[in-house]
């Protein structure tokens, strides 16, 4: 039997490296192994991997329109910012990119679901509560579901991550989908 609640059909991953699938083999990428879940489950839910390895939220903006052109995108996952914050960019620079994809998103009709990111210390405290700010202020601003870390399980986790410490190998990956189906389900549930 498939459910199909408030006829979301189509989710897109607008990410990253870790959205993205990064050096995992192609059955192993987040779209893939969520989609597979998802119809397991019992939903008629197509899920578009519209992430990047290597994103920002600048080339994010850059790339929104094209990507959100395909038909039918009922709802968009926004996970950028990781590499923002691994590159010191201004956590304003990040949330006004961040907002103006949010904004495109809202003008199509396509639904967002904000999965957060937090920074650590390594650019300094200051510039870590100026990130970690942006999601849940971005999320109230336009009254989105949050996922307040997607990396929530996995950070700094030897056994869930790839050899570079900072990418999800496929049991990091599992989680993560893990939290993304919850969050799917909930937001059409609602």
């Amino acid at each position: 039997m498939s459910i199909n609640v408030n006829a979301v059909e189509n989710v897109i991953l607008f990410g990253d490296s870790l959205m993205a699938g990064y050096g995992l083999p192609q059955e192993k990428h987040l779209s893939v192994v969520l989609q597979n879940k998802l119809v397991n489950n019992g939903y008629n839910i197509e899920i578009i991997n519209g992430s990047v390895s290597g994103s920002t939220s600048a080339g994010g903006l850059n790339r929104v329109e094209w990507s959100l052109s395909e038909p039918n995108i009922d709802l968009m996952i926004l996970g950028l910012g990781a590499n923002d914050m691994l590159r010191g960019i201004s956590p304003t620079e990040t949330e006004k990119n961040l907002e103006k994809i949010i904004q495109i998103s809202k003008q199509k009709n396509i639904d967002v679901i904000l999965a957060g990111m937090i920074a650590p210390t390594t650019h300094g405290v200051n510039y870590k509560k100026k990130f970690d700010n942006i999601y849940p202020s971005l999320a109230k601003k336009y009254d989105l579901d949050l996922i307040p870390f997607l990396l929530e399980g996995v950070v700094l986790k030897p056994e869930l991550n790839q050899d570079d410490g900072m990418h999800p190998n496929a049991k990091g990956t599992l989680i993560i989908s893990d939290t993304l189906e919850k969050s799917i389900i909930s937001f059409i549930k609602k």
